[in-house]
């Protein structure tokens, strides 16, 4: 077995920890005693009375409380005693930066969405200060709703960066690419290079990777598309791209190009392993057979695609032809919630009605889906998305003793059918806490002030405002 640098790192601090004692105890820098955990994997396993052990960031051991109590010194302890605590979840598919415009334009079908809303404002207001400001404020969503890391796509990916470093997040920053103009960039070798250069200002931060992130195939050439493949094998980076979101791209790309999207994809040699393809509403059987044979990875993204009618993804037969399914909200401009509680119902009630099986993605499903499985989309999974000894301690913790989440028979069930962000009492990230509940109403950021959200709110509403629906 070999191990990258991360890893022997990570392998270091379970033994030296193994060796540091204090009156026979072993001394570390964080307990967390859970009501319950969900370590995903094991699949199916719920562990009650337990105890996560963290030091250096990295989660260094999980036992019982009582044993943990006997066998750790530790420089905290924090009792969960009426939570569930779960890996950090993972947006496999947003636009951190769109969250300010959240509501600009609803009840419109995806295109004329784009066409007549979207890429309008855009033009008008898309800055380098536009993105930090409003990737911000998503970041401060979805830390405050659980999520640890997210999976990025859209202009200026520098300050989305910067967002993510103050709030203390796990990004993956797609390096976007379009043929047309924007206030980015001029052409598609323009936004190329940027994203390249933007990349090695941030390479080696233990929070940021990047992917190449061609829009979609109806946005992007042939030709650019055999220049984004090649870079990504040399400098081994994934690919991140929309793809199979509505009929209409389906039917362009057969008009256009003689065969649907992903067949196209296939003959240029994007398929692969390093591939998230996001929605993959419409699919016929070759569509599964090559993600399946490739093994590419799909971002499902249940509730945007709702919204904009775009259809509802075949997540039981994608699951079943086993293809890697991670959830993703898509932008809030287009769902108006970066809310992966939101989504993990949505996932499993979808899916059980469309195939009227109610066995179709369980809760535990569910939970794999917004964890383990967006981690291996992003080729982090040796990393996040489990508790796992030598794992970085990324974590959620749930509350589950409220009137509205009692009684409580099984706590895996309650947080996918019951639970809702509005109950994440804690967030960790690589053992730090960066996000604190201590009532259903508030809560606090490690490293964001809320008052600068609502400045930053304030600022950008009005100069959007002439764009709202």
């Amino acid at each position: 077995m070999t191990y990258d640098e991360d890893s022997i790192t990570r392998l270091l601090v379970i033994a030296n920890v193994e060796n540091m004692t204090d009156s026979n105890k072993i001394n570390v820098d964080l307990i967390l005693e859970a009501r319950w955990i969900v370590p995903v994997i094991p699949r199916n396993q719920i562990l009650e009375h337990a105890a996560v052990i963290i030091h250096q960031g990295i989660i260094v051991d999980l036992t019982p409380i009582d044993s943990a109590r006997s066998k750790y010194c530790a420089k905290q302890t924090i009792s969960l005693s009426d939570q569930l605590l779960i890996p950090g979840l993972i947006n496999l598919h947003t636009h951190a930066a769109m969250t300010l415009m959240r509501g600009l334009a609803d009840d419109i079908p995806l295109m004329p969405w784009l066409h007549n809303h979207i890429w309008p404002a855009e033009q008008q207001v898309v800055s380098e200060r536009f993105v930090r400001d409003s990737a911000l404020f998503g970041c401060a969503e979805m830390l405050a709703g659980g999520v640890t890391c997210f999976n990025d796509m859209y202009f200026y990916p520098q300050a989305t960066a910067e967002a993510a470093m103050q709030a203390g997040m796990r990004a993956q920053l797609g390096l976007v690419i379009l043929e047309f103009p924007t206030s980015y960039a001029s052409n598609a070798d323009d936004y190329i290079e940027k994203g390249l250069l933007i990349r090695d200002t941030w390479r080696g931060h233990p929070l940021l990777s990047a992917s190449m992130s061609p829009h979609a195939p109806y946005t992007v050439a042939d030709s650019t598309f055999e220049k984004i493949i090649t870079y990504a094998e040399q400098l081994g980076l994934g690919i991140h791209t929309h793809l199979h979101e509505t009929k209409a791209e389906v039917a362009e790309s057969i008009e256009k190009h003689g065969v649907r999207p992903i067949k196209r994809m296939a003959n240029l040699g994007l398929l692969g392993p390093n591939l998230t393809a996001a929605h993959c509403v419409h699919m016929d059987d070759e569509d599964l057979s090559l993600l399946s044979a490739y093994g590419s990875h799909v971002a499902h993204c249940p509730t945007s695609n709702a919204k904009l009618a775009s259809g509802i993804a075949p997540i039981t037969q994608l699951s079943n032809a086993g293809i890697n399914v991670g959830l993703g909200t898509d932008g809030a401009a287009s769902n108006n919630r970066q809310d992966m509680f939101a989504e993990m119902r949505m996932a499993a009630l979808l899916a059980k009605a469309t195939s009227e099986d109610a066995t179709s993605i369980p809760a535990s499903k569910a939970l794999e889906m917004s964890t383990i499985n967006g981690a291996r989309a992003l080729g982090l999974d040796d990393q996040i998305g489990s508790i796992e000894v030598g794992k970085l301690a990324d974590l959620t913790a749930v509350r589950i003793a409220d009137v509205e989440t009692l009684p409580c028979f099984d706590p895996l069930s309650h947080l996918i059918y019951v639970c809702g962000r509005e109950h994440v009492s804690h967030v960790w990230v690589a053992g730090d806490l960066r996000f604190e509940r201590s009532n259903q109403l508030s809560g606090l950021f490690a490293n964001i002030e809320p008052n600068e959200l609502k400045e930053i709110a304030l600022l950008w509403q009005s100069k959007l405002n002439q764009h709202k629906a």
